[in-house]
């Protein structure tokens, strides 16, 4: 089993006002230095089988009609090697 990852963010151009909001905390919370923040959203997938290259346009295709609106977000897929000695 592996899992593979779809990262999703909004557009750069597009207003992040939830970041805006954390960032704006950040000070009063004693957080100095971190002049901007974006917030996304992440999913993994836990995939059956290989994660060969149709596997990946499957999960691109997914993420493209599903877990992204590509209008105002981008999308990054990558595949997550699993952590050393981990188990399920």
């Amino acid at each position: 089993m592996a899992r593979v990852v779809v990262d999703v963010m909004l557009k750069p151009e597009i207003l992040d006002p939830q970041g805006q909001a954390v960032q704006r905390a950040l000070p009063r919370l004693g957080f100095d230095g971190i002049s901007d923040v974006r917030q996304g959203k992440r999913f993994e997938l836990e995939v059956d089988g290989p994660v060969d290259d149709a596997a990946l346009a499957r999960i691109h295709e997914l993420a493209e009609t599903f877990l992204a609106n590509t209008v105002i977000e981008n999308f990054t897929v990558k595949i997550e090697e699993p952590a050393v000695g981990a188990e399920k």
